[in-house]
């Protein structure tokens, strides 16, 4: 018997932006659909417009288990997790430690299939990366819908999210600041 799907499915008790007021709680399970689906889009754009080579699926799936270690450990604040060099090392050894304790749980027989989502490979450093700037600009989209719904809490981590993604070096991210980012700011009257 393995616990780890019973685990996972509490991702959607992990509640994210713990320190801030929220004019809609988003927790970790909806998070990671929001990356899994940029993911996949950033994927598309490479291919498409760049002459990448990524499996967008792949980079997908990859997307969905990036914070899978949040369910033994919770979303520690970014303010918090940042504060300094040694914080973040600590952190990043506990989270390391319960993705590795998540994976144990697999059984035997399917450990080769799911290792790339619990542990990183090198094959899959394009993916990863993909993974990484949706994450940020899902973060900054956050910070939109927030301060678009009058939450001023979110002003200061809109603006400092926006240089973040500004500053990733990948045309894909450019492309979907572009092309997606602007409807963020429209209500759903304005959308249709």
């Amino acid at each position: 018997m393995s616990h780890l799907f019973a685990y996972l499915s509490r991702m959607k008790f992990i509640r994210r932006w713990s320190l801030m007021h929220s004019t809609y709680p988003e927790n970790v399970q909806e998070h990671s659909l929001q990356v899994a689906l940029v993911t996949h889009m950033l994927a598309v754009i490479r291919n498409r417009l760049f002459s990448g080579e990524v499996n967008p699926e792949r980079a997908a799936a990859l997307a969905l288990y990036h914070d899978v270690g949040e369910v033994l450990i919770g979303d520690l604040p970014t303010p918090v997790k940042y504060f300094n060099p040694e914080i973040k090392t600590a952190y990043q050894s506990i989270e390391q430690t319960a993705v590795h304790k998540l994976f144990s749980m697999l059984p035997e027989e399917l450990k080769d299939d799911y290792q790339p989502f619990f542990e990183p490979a090198d094959a899959d450093r394009d993916h990863h990366e993909l993974v990484k700037a949706a994450d940020k600009l899902c973060a900054y989209l956050k910070c939109l819908e927030e301060v678009s719904a009058g939450n001023k809490e979110f002003s200061q981590a809109e603006q400092t999210l926006k240089e973040t993604v500004e500053r990733i070096d990948l045309p894909e991210v450019r492309y979907f600041l572009e092309t997606f980012v602007p409807s963020f700011r429209l209500t759903l009257d304005e959308l249709g």
